[in-house]
């Protein structure tokens, strides 16, 4: 990477200051300065970084658009409520140098750290920050502000035997090599080294047979052990010697147990896993509501980086508000409020930029409530929205995402049935109406215009029209009310799309979980929030998976547990934002009710036990007092069918944030696996007040894999927080 680049820093299309940009030699540290006065502007780590994104990947770069080109753009992603950082760089080569170097260096490792890797890894930026007065040595005074910084409340003896121990020299300060061996001492992991001495013979090495007697007893692993092994040693194994012999040490089986083959996610459901040729209306599809919004739904900023952040996310069903603007040009906004306002067409410039990342068969984007006055041309292939070129697709069936991949479905209001748009113009009235429950259908039936004239709503059921080129962009998914199962059974069809707004999605629940779970096996259900959630809080989504509802919008902006659940439930399948649902939600003739676990077909209950052994370096809670620290404690959340809902935790550990030891087993009945969700999550006890959040992870009961593993934690907004992780044990049992 280019150090003592100059470059442009760009806050608006107005505001754009050159600046000085330099890789410290720590490689953990990015200062800028002024080019004009040479002070020392700011500064930031590597490990406050989240991610880099190449071209006009933002709202500001993309109002530059016509004058910097892409190749020279990229946006700098901060953990956390940071702003992002957006640089023009001087040329092509010098962006692309940066963009390559920084991505380099926060790429997620493995530990323990070898001595020849402290210099690039968020080791060092410890060191750093400890280090007072920066004379690139670290005293027992340092050393104990350390600790405090690093969750750790150690007795004053024992740190002192680990300090001299490191102090190699006797200088009385530790450096370089001494402060990695101060920090292995610091790290040693007690319970690790058990259970790898539990299978080495002679306490120093796993031979390729103990690793594979350990990987079929405790990992189970049961197809290619052999050869498994052999790739662990090769990947893991940090001396050459031992690796030559076909050994792991203890140090390379730590690695691999911190790895992704080691964590609780089956890595082999991290990639694209799931059969896509099934109809959309059998998978969950990841679903945002009011995309646009960043903050609350009344006076929040509308932005283009909301659409950014759900697709970096996996969303794919994304919602686009638009009502007249200026000079008859659509806006994107939150109506009847006073959210800002954005141009439609940079939202769709944005969509086509970033709707399919680098994905080489990524599945269709869906795009709710589309403008209605003035159609413009929507990104991607265009014989996605008018049937051109296409297959015919029986109305008796949906499209499947294998058959829609680069496509961009609409859904909205339109004129007449699919049928006539495929085979040509039909002359059915136009059905305009959608479910009339709520504050969004309510702003729907505003929504609607007359030639660019807003009609009051007593005369708008009327004189609704939409334009025949915009109805001819609604393939699939034609919104229609919703009237009751019967009335949809005998008139809907798989092409059409029905709103709900949680309230009445739940009184169909009650009423009729099973009606509801047949109708979601051949027809789309979108659900969103109550318009009474101003604040844009998120209701549950898990209430309306149990049925099968595909669509269900969520407030992406704001964190929390319905975040986490979303995140967990589509952090499977490669992220495409498409889950497969359990063979009983796709059978029309399903006799399966949530409410009664018994309906469902298939073994009796699971039992999920879980050893919750140690955790590893947790962070300190946001806005803590200086020295203060965490006495943390695990809970585990089941989220799935009534029946299933359930949560037990551990014992609090006091003053210890480091390396906190539970050993405690948690177990769990679930009736209905297929749809549950585990949600681990620590919290700092607080015996006077609410515990405080420390980290989460959650995934889908389907993507655990057994045996002994990590779970790296993520943060309330669901960032990697790195290296803090817990270490369990899983079995599971039918």
């Amino acid at each position: 990477m280019q150090q003592g680049t100059l470059m442009r820093k760009v806050k608006s299309k107005s505001w754009k200051k050159q600046r000085y940009f330099k890789l410290q030699e720590d490689c953990m540290t990015i200062w800028y300065q002024s080019k004009r006065t040479g002070k020392t502007e700011s500064a930031f780590s590597i490990s406050d970084v989240e991610t880099v994104r190449e071209g006009h990947q933002s709202e500001v770069l993309q109002s530059l658009a016509e004058e910097f080109p892409p190749e020279r753009c990229f946006t700098i992603v901060f953990y956390g409520r940071r702003g992002n950082l957006d640089l023009i760089a001087g040329s092509a080569e010098e962006a692309q140098c940066w963009v390559q170097g920084l991505r380099q260096l926060i790429e997620p490792r493995s530990f323990p750290l070898t001595p020849a890797l402290v210099s690039c890894t968020w080791i060092h930026d410890w060191f750093q920050k400890a280090d007072k007065n920066k004379d690139g040595r670290m005293n027992f005074k340092e050393v104990q502000r350390l600790l405090k910084m690093m969750n750790v409340d150690m007795n004053e003896d024992h740190a002192l035997r680990l300090f001299q121990a490191a102090d190699k020299s006797e200088s009385g300060t530790l450096e370089g090599e001494e402060f990695v061996l101060f920090y292995k001492a610091l790290t040693q992991r007690e319970e690790v080294l058990s259970l790898f001495q539990d299978f080495s013979e002679d306490g120093k090495k796993l031979t390729l047979l103990e690793l594979v007697d350990f990987l079929r007893q405790e990992q189970l692993e049961d197809k290619g052990t052999e050869e498994l092994a052999m790739e662990l040693i090769d990947k893991y194994e940090p001396s050459e010697t031992v690796r030559a012999r076909h050994a792991l040490s203890a140090d390379g089986f730590l690695m691999y147990l911190c790895s992704p083959e080691g964590s609780i996610f089956n890595p082999r459901h991290r990639v694209l896993w799931q059969d896509m040729s099934q109809p959309l209306c059998h998978y969950f599809i990841s679903s945002s509501h009011n995309t646009y919004l960043i903050e609350d739904q009344i006076r929040g900023q509308s932005s283009i980086e909301g659409y950014i952040r759900a697709l970096k996310r996996g969303c794919r069903c994304l919602e686009v508000d638009c009502w007249d603007g200026p000079n008859g040009e659509p806006m994107v906004y939150h109506g009847h409020t006073f959210t800002s306002k954005i141009p439609f067409r940079e939202v769709v410039s944005t969509l086509g930029k970033t709707s399919w990342g680098n994905s080489s068969s990524p599945p269709p984007l869906m795009g709710a409530s589309p403008p209605s006055s003035h159609p413009q041309r929507v990104p991607g292939d265009s014989k996605s929205h008018r049937g051109e070129g296409h297959p015919k697709v029986p109305t008796s069936a949906s499209p499947t995402p294998q058959e829609l991949k680069h496509k961009i479905l609409l859904k909205g209001k339109k004129i007449g049935r699919l049928e006539d748009t495929l085979d040509g113009p039909g002359d059915e009235a136009p059905d305009v109406s959608d479910d009339d429950n709520g504050a969004e259908a309510e702003e729907e039936r505003q929504r609607a215009k007359v030639g660019g004239t807003q009609h009051s709503p007593a005369l708008q059921k009327d004189k609704e029209s939409l334009a025949q080129v915009l109805s001819d962009c609604i393939i699939y998914c034609k919104s229609v009310s919703f009237r009751g199962f019967q009335e949809a059974r005998s008139h809907s069809r798989p092409s059409e799309i029905s709103s709900l707004a949680e309230a009445k999605a739940r009184k169909l629940i009650r009423d009729a979980g099973n009606e509801f779970v047949r109708h979601n096996a051949w027809q789309l259900t979108r659900i969103y929030p109550s318009g009474m959630r101003t604040d844009s809080s998120n209701y549950s989504p898990q209430e309306m998976w149990n049925v099968g509802c595909q669509i269900v919008a969520l407030n992406f902006q704001t964190a929390g547990t319905e975040m986490d659940l979303c995140d967990g439930l589509f952090s499977q399948n490669g992220r495409c934002g498409y889950v497969l649902k359990p063979p009983f939600m796709r059978d029309e003739e399903t006799v399966f009710n949530p409410s009664d676990p018994s309906s469902r077909e298939g073994p009796g209950p699971t039992t999920l036990t879980i050893q919750v052994i140690s955790g590893q370096q947790l962070p300190k809670v946001a806005n803590s007092k200086d020295g203060a620290i965490i006495d943390p404690l695990v809970r585990v959340e089941i989220h799935g069918v009534p029946a299933d809902q359930a949560h037990q935790e551990t014992k609090y550990i006091e003053n210890n944030g480091f390396n906190p030891r539970w050993d405690e087993t948690l177990q769990f009945q679930l009736h209905v696996p297929e749809l549950a969700l585990v949600r681990f999550v620590v919290e700092d006890y607080d015996k006077t007040s609410r515990n405080d959040f420390v980290g989460q992870f959650t995934l889908a009961f389907a993507n655990i894999k057994p045996g002994y593993r990590h779970i790296h934690l993520l943060s309330k907004d669901g960032t990697s927080i790195p290296p803090s992780s817990l270490f369990v044990h899983i079995r599971i049992t039918e």
